[in-house]
């Protein structure tokens, strides 16, 4: 009688386990990104071309990404110290740091030592963040390339295990519990993935039924520059003609669908959670030919930066390339609609006349653009300001709808350029390699907020 009632009550407390698990992850499968994600943030106006005094300081290197994990920001690139807005104190952080948005302190226990540069992150669950790039360790665990770090102390989530080769990883994109990855690597693990894969967020292993490539690049390596998530699509960008077989210049949409979980019973390859049923994904009918054509020899793929609109209706490109003109797409801003047909194209494009741009954030008040350009609305410029130019050094913004630079004009000093923007609820994050954003000085790291309206 005892061993029967035993037996009840262990096979009782295992399906509540495996019950309590299921629902863990069906919320993980739904929870959207961290407060903000490229995509997803609306804005109701314009930013203020004053930057609020609060941010810390990076004092070297670069600034490649952002990310917003509930109120934390995180900070990745390639740098070595870090110092808070009024403070003398210097920080040692190797690539990676994370502060308080509201308060801008550099959180104390959260200091990993990546060994070479971050190039993207993405913001977790429950206090983590995934962080790509360059480097092969963190602290003494090896983390080739990809890893979850806890924000509370800096430290790898053990059943996290991605092992990303061949190459770096330049571009995140979480939606649940797939994580999108792109680069310029060979594999996931043992597995051939090219420049692009989809991965299970909680262990790290490449999906199976993912298997989509980019292919056919015009330079000597397939590589995705950038990527953006949001409405069932993904975006990428970068060296490849092809995408899944089908031709795509430099740029395409694939069809996403949320994961779905399967039996309790069906265990996760480290034997810790649920597996994932397959979830479909296609590239999309979507096509352009605007980027067929060339830019200078030394940008083979020029497109850098991409990004949806907040309601998934358009997509914003940015390129480097060098002086094209007016016919040529070289070093410009272009948008295109996502649910025309045929070969698309661009609503409107936006030239700088000569200057590359890297990044660029669409909230449907703006379209904020950054590089090292010194010009918008610039299409006969050849290095110079020709007709109608106005001088927007190193950010910028565009009107959505017609395309044409606005007002807004903080300027920031030009250097490579603005390599990360992050919209959120509150204002706009930059991250460059300079130190004079709005006039004053903030290094490689602002924030524009958005103006406080009466009764808000």
């Amino acid at each position: 009688m005892f061993a029967r009632a035993t037996y009840v009550l262990v096979a009782a407390l295992t399906l509540l386990s495996a019950l309590t698990l299921l629902s863990a992850l069906s919320v993980l499968s739904v929870l959207p990104a961290g407060v903000a994600v490229a995509g997803t943030t609306k804005h109701g106006g314009v930013v203020s071309a004053d930057p609020v005094d609060t941010t810390p300081h990076v004092l070297d290197g670069i600034v490649n990404a952002i990310a917003l994990v509930d109120g934390t920001v995180v900070v990745g690139g390639s740098f070595g110290e870090v110092r808070e807005a009024g403070s003398a104190t210097v920080l040692p952080r190797a690539n990676l740091f994370a502060y308080d948005l509201a308060t801008g302190r550099v959180l104390p226990g959260f200091a990993p030592r990546l060994d070479r540069p971050v190039l993207a992150l993405a913001a977790g669950v429950r206090g983590t963040v995934y962080a790509g790039g360059r480097f092969t360790r963190t602290g003494g665990a090896q983390t080739r390339g990809l890893v979850l770090l806890r924000l509370s102390d800096g430290s790898p989530v053990s059943h996290f295990g991605a092992q990303v080769r061949g190459g770096a990883v330049t571009g995140l994109a979480r939606l649940g519990r797939h994580l999108y990855a792109g680069g310029d690597f060979t594999h996931v693990g043992s597995v051939a993935r090219t420049a692009l894969a989809r991965l299970d967020a909680v262990t790290g292993a490449a999906d199976p039924s993912f298997t989509i490539e980019p292919g056919a690049p015009r330079g000597g390596r397939t590589r995705i520059h950038a990527m953006a998530l949001g409405h069932g699509r993904l975006a990428v960008a970068g060296d490849f003609t092809t995408l899944g077989g089908l031709p795509r210049a430099q740029l395409g949409l694939i069809s996403v669908a949320p994961p779905g979980l399967v039996s309790p019973n069906a265990a996760a390859p480290d034997g810790s959670s649920p597996g994932l049923a397959p979830s479909p994904a296609t590239v999309a009918p979507w096509r352009t030919d605007a980027y067929r054509g060339r830019c200078m020899a030394d940008f083979p793929g020029y497109l850098r930066g991409v990004d949806l609109a907040p309601d998934g209706s358009y997509l914003v490109v940015v390129t480097t390339g060098g002086p094209g003109g007016p016919d040529r797409m070289c070093d410009t801003a272009a948008r295109f609609e996502t649910g025309a047909r045929g070969a698309v194209k661009p609503t409107w494009v936006n030239h700088t006349g000569g200057d590359s741009l890297y990044s660029v954030a669409a909230t449907g008040a703006a379209v904020y653009v950054g590089g090292h350009q010194r010009w918008l609305n610039n299409p006969d410029g050849r290095d110079s300001a020709g007709p109608g130019a106005v001088a927007r050094p190193g950010i910028g913004a565009i009107h959505p709808r017609t395309g044409r630079a606005l007002t807004w004009n903080p300027t920031r000093d030009r250097g490579i350029g603005v390599k990360a923007f992050l919209a959120h609820p509150g204002g706009l994050l930059v991250g460059s390699d300079t130190t004079r954003l709005g006039h004053e000085y903030h290094a490689r790291v602002g924030m524009f907020p958005l103006p406080i309206t009466p009764g808000s």
